[in-house]
């Protein structure tokens, strides 16, 4: 579908493209890496939920020592261990709805997960696409700086030999001082732009390459909108969210049926050689096991009470469902539009900086002959400029829109894009590893911080390289 979405070509080490800095933000964005780490923490909910089903073993010591008020034959030493296990049996099905429940919301994580992923590499291919087209801007627009800058001259000498008046040379330099404004901001756009990159990506933009062509676009927003119904992160996680609610509303009434368990417990008590008499047994021993059955008769519609708490939940998510499906296909159409209309644009624009060039080599070369004005010079100048940010606005913007495309598709994720950097994150590794775990101490080793501080990183600024 979308495998080279991010690009396989081969590039110079000089240089930056765009798969490396997907890369990098996979490995090491701290948002992800958060969003990794709270999954990891919804996994624990399984085996939290089957606990209540498993039998507990407790044990208990106490050492008494009577210092005052034991009688002649004592005991004033009294030890005493014991031991109790309980086995739960039956619960009314609300344990077993609990771990449905807890292992669907974790299918629902990971599927968050995959929107998560998905939405940060949407904003590292905007803030790429920013920066390149931001540099190119600021080149366009230094470039036209220097041109005014030779017009306010030459109008000047030609002023001074009478051939323009002083109106054309307040006209030039105008221009010039709009045109050092507008590059000034441009300057500021891009500085802001690789700060926005250093955030996402974890370092400075180094010459950065042009993205390499999207492909996996469907051919209409109908064959889009298709795909994402079936394939979009934030819709699955809808969905089965409203499973998990399903399962929330069938063991909330489990408060109204029996509960059924068998326990099982053994004391010893040992008088120390302190109970009077020296033929009485100083050590006194006990087992015992037994079914115990709770029964509810009326707990002041507390049960009735939560089971409409969690059929109202779950007619919550059912609606959310409706209302993330709603927006996938927002989503994706509004893509597919923007997308379709950026490369019309680019086509439109590149006529226009075509046409804008003619225009400007014709109004010179009548200008030299006297039919155009100085004015006329700048204005077709700047009609040229403005063509040319248009083309380049349009070109980031296409891209951008086709990348977000594929993401509101549920395809443009690092499993689609192919991305180098060694083996994918996979949720379900840790799922397995420790949905069976029962081990009361049976811990994971202290959280270290993987994601990359930028606080070394140089402040950021508008220039641009001499020779790309």
């Amino acid at each position: 579908m979308a495998a080279s979405a991010a690009g396989t070509l081969a590039v110079p080490a000089a240089a930056d493209n765009l798969r490396e800095a997907l890369t990098l933000a996979y490995n090491t964005n701290p948002s992800l890496q958060a969003a990794r780490s709270s999954q990891r923490a919804l996994d624990e909910s399984v085996p939290i939920a089957r606990a209540a089903g498993l039998p507990s073993l407790s044990g208990a010591a106490s050492y008494t020592h009577v210092l005052s008020g034991a009688s002649l034959t004592g005991p004033d030493k009294i030890f005493t261990l014991s031991a109790d296990l309980g086995v739960p049996v039956y619960s009314g099905g609300a344990i077993k709805n609990q771990v449905r429940a807890a292992e669907t919301r974790i299918t629902a994580g990971q599927a968050d997960l995959r929107g998560t992923e998905s939405a940060i590499f949407s904003a590292v291919v905007a803030a790429y696409l920013d920066v390149i087209a931001n540099e190119a801007i600021v080149g366009l627009r230094r470039k036209n700086v220097q041109v005014l800058n030779v017009n306010v001259q030459s109008t000047r000498d030609r002023f001074e030999i009478g051939d323009l008046t002083r109106t054309d040379v307040a006209q030039s330099q105008s221009r010039l001082a709009i045109a050092r404004s507008g590059l000034e901001t441009a300057e500021a756009s891009l500085a802001g732009s690789r700060e926005r990159y250093i955030q996402l990506v974890g370092k400075a933009p180094e010459n950065l390459e042009a993205p390499p062509p999207l492909t996996g676009i469907p051919a209409t927003a109908e064959d889009a909108v298709a795909i994402a119904l079936e394939s979009n992160p934030d819709l699955i996680a809808a969905r089965t969210r409203s499973k998990a609610a399903g399962f929330d509303s069938a063991g909330a009434g489990a408060g109204r049926l029996p509960r059924v368990s068998v326990f099982a417990g053994a004391d010893r008590t040992d008088y120390l050689g302190s109970l009077g008499g020296g033929a009485l047994n100083q050590v006194s021993s006990g087992a015992q096991v037994g079914v115990r059955a709770s029964i509810p008769i009326f707990s002041g519609g507390l049960p009735a009470a939560q089971q409409r708490q969690a059929r109202a939940r779950e007619s919550a998510t059912l609606e959310n469902e409706i209302a993330a499906e709603r927006e996938v296909i927002a989503t994706v159409r509004s893509a597919y539009t923007q997308w379709q209309a950026a490369g019309a644009v680019i086509v439109s624009s590149q006529t226009a900086v075509d046409a804008a060039s003619l225009s400007l080599e014709g109004v010179r070369a009548e200008n030299s002959v006297g039919n155009r004005t100085i004015l006329d010079i700048l204005n077709a100048e700047q009609e040229l400029l403005n063509a040319q940010v248009q083309l380049v606005t349009a070109r980031r913007n296409a891209y951008v829109a086709g990348f977000n495309l594929l993401s509101a598709m549920g395809k443009a994720e690092a499993r689609d894009l192919g991305l180098d950097g060694g083996a994918l994150y996979d949720p379900q590794d840790n799922y397995k590893r420790v949905h069976g775990k029962i081990f009361d101490w049976d811990l994971d080793p202290a959280p270290t911080v993987k994601s990359t501080r930028t606080v070394d990183t140089k402040v950021q600024d508008g220039s641009v390289p001499a020779v790309k």
